[in-house]
């Protein structure tokens, strides 16, 4: 085969019934005004990482110097931000962000429901636990909007924890608030989908999970031959492409079958422990490894640009998960009303010091995979947080930028803001820097400063 001189972005190794997109390549750029080339190839991504039932704030919150103003992040960080503390130099923690839309606001109880919908909404839920569901839309929904026809997928709801979407989960509000963070329009949330196989099957382009065991099993062996096509087809691109586009396409495909290897495996395990109480045969049992499958899952999706957009929630609100994995058998739900109780706040903090770590796992992932001529860590912006602070509040938000975000930021930094700033500031701003020129969202009063030298 001839050498090509040049690769669509769009280009898709293709085999019976499957399309897989590709890495950015070389050839994929134009040879002249290569720097103006590789900037409009390797665009800026958005993802927003939800924890949900709060933050033990003591352990958060980097001691910095005090009120308003903006501080180096030391060295040392508290213990529950201490798996990120490698990476402080690449990242800000901000305070005194708030979402006045999961205040209470004369509803009452239900802070759960209200912190999740209000989180990238910024709106206050109507309570209601039937259909008549009323939000506000969100921010990932509004660039999704924006940059719609850019990417095959305008954006990706993720999540790792099964939710249901009706019936009253917290004192009025229906579950569909506490399950979605991301909402299409005000009445409609976008559920998460949790099942690595049926992200793995949409990215690239194998359909639809299928349920039966014997359908699936006859759909499996014919995968099979599917990837021995599309391998074929990634042999030939290889024999028209340099050195350098032959050794990112090995590390891709080597990428994605890692990926596809693991879920492999879990559903193998799967059928040998048919009791076992999992929502589809793909979701890993252990909590380490259901993040960390997604977040590959996630790098693999912004590498191949096939959406520039995503949210993770990484459990749902009210969770009563237990994580056995670091030796907590008790809720998590629970363990947040602790009463002052020491050993349950030890617990919590425990389990927010575990969340994070599978965040540290994400930029690393994000820093080694190659994007133009740098990585994802540079050309995107992650936001990780909660809607809900200490003893269930919503103001002093725990918040964490990490990513470059093709160098629109000045990282490195704790910038503390005056109380009652709305978290919606930092939601125009996120947009402003996806290149959506977005004046005003939700309740937002103004320009978040500190984010930049811009």
């Amino acid at each position: 085969m001839r050498p090509v001189n040049r690769i669509s972005r769009r280009a898709l190794l293709r085999g019976a019934g499957t399309a897989l997109a590709l890495p950015l390549l070389d050839a994929m750029i134009p040879p002249f005004a290569r720097a103006a080339a590789v900037n409009a190839a390797a665009p800026t991504r958005m993802a927003f990482l939800y924890v949900p039932n709060g933050i033990v704030m003591e352990e958060w919150t980097p001691r910095t110097g005090e009120g308003v103003g903006e501080w180096h992040l030391p060295e040392t960080l508290p213990r529950i931000t201490s798996a990120i503390a490698p990476y402080r130099n690449e990242l800000m923690m901000l305070s005194g962000l708030d979402c006045n839309g999961g205040r209470a606001l004369g509803d009452g109880p239900g802070d759960h429901g209200r912190a999740g919908a209000a989180y990238l909404t910024a709106a206050h839920p109507k309570k209601s636990a039937g259909k008549d569901l009323y939000a506000g839309i969100s921010v990932d929904q509004v660039a999704a909007q924006a940059l719609a026809g850019k990417t095959r997928f305008a954006s990706l709801e993720l999540g790792c924890e099964e939710g249901i979407q009706g019936g009253n989960c917290d004192n009025g509000y229906s579950c569909a608030y506490s399950n979605s963070i991301s909402w299409r329009t005000p009445s409609t949330p976008n559920p998460p989908e949790i099942r690595p196989r049926a992200v793995f099957e949409r990215l690239f382009g194998a359909g639809e999970i299928e349920r039966d065991p014997v359908k699936r099993a006859r759909k499996e062996k014919y995968q099979k031959s599917v990837l021995d096509s599309v391998l074929q087809d990634a042999k030939r691109l290889e024999r028209a492409v340099s050195t350098s586009d032959r050794r990112k396409l090995d590390e891709y495909l080597y990428a994605v079958r890692d990926i596809e290897t693991r879920i492999q495996k879990t559903e193998s395990e799967s059928a040998l422990d048919p009791e076992m109480d999992r929502p589809s045969p793909s979701v890993p049992e252990n909590y380490n490894e259901h993040t960390r499958i997604m977040f590959d899952l996630m790098a693999t999706a912004f590498q191949t640009d096939s959406t520039r957009i995503i949210t993770f929630l990484m459990a749902i609100e009210q969770s009563n998960r237990a994580y056995r994995e670091i030796g907590i058998a008790d809720s998590h739900h629970g363990l947040t009303h602790h009463g002052g109780d020491k050993e349950k706040i030890e617990k919590c903090i425990l389990i927010n010091q575990y969340q994070i770590e599978q965040f540290a796992y994400f930029i690393d992932k994000l820093k080694s995979t190659k994007d133009g001529d740098g990585t994802l860590f540079d050309h995107i912006m992650v936001n990780y947080g909660s809607g809900l602070s200490r003893d269930h509040d919503h103001d002093n938000l725990p918040t964490v930028i990490a990513g470059k975000g093709n160098g629109l930021f000045h990282l490195g930094r704790h910038v503390t803001y005056p109380n009652e700033t709305p978290l919606a500031n930092l939601h125009v701003a996120m947009m402003n820097k996806m290149g959506i020129p977005a004046e005003t969202f939700a309740d937002s009063n103004g320009k978040l400063g500190y984010l930049s030298d811009l």
